[in-house]
């Protein structure tokens, strides 16, 4: 796979609060904030599985991950639309790999940021 340094990788979607109840079965992941509703009506999502959106671009690039640093800036809640741009910042070249670090940017329908993110791996040649 050819990639390389300042390429930007986007991908969003709705969390509901299906989503949320089902990482909280798998993790275990059961705050009073995740199980029951706000004043209107929504369910707080896991920071993990706000984040879990650059998995799916990770696994998109056969990425292997070494450290994944999250800052958490605002919370998600269920109905919410969560775009996480991911930008390569890093490429070296070895034997039979690519090092690579990785910038990320979640924002949430109203464009403010959620969650930024930074992590360091590699990409199996």
């Amino acid at each position: 796979m050819e990639i390389k340094k300042g390429e930007v990788f986007v991908w969003s979607r709705t969390f509901n609060e299906e989503d949320v109840s089902q990482f909280a079965e798998l993790t275990g992941d059961k705050g009073l904030h995740h199980m029951e509703r706000n004043k209107d009506g929504k369910v707080m999502v896991q920071g993990l599985l706000t984040a879990s959106l650059g998995t799916k671009i990770g696994g998109d690039l056969n990425y292997i991950a070494k450290t994944m640093d999250s800052v958490y800036l605002r919370p998600v809640f269920s109905g919410d639309t969560i775009e996480c741009e991911l930008t390569l910042t890093k490429v070296k070249q070895k034997d039979d790999y690519k090092e690579v670090e990785f910038e990320s940017v979640y924002r949430n329908q109203a464009g403010k940021e959620v969650l930024r993110g930074y992590s360091k791996g590699i990409i199996r040649d």
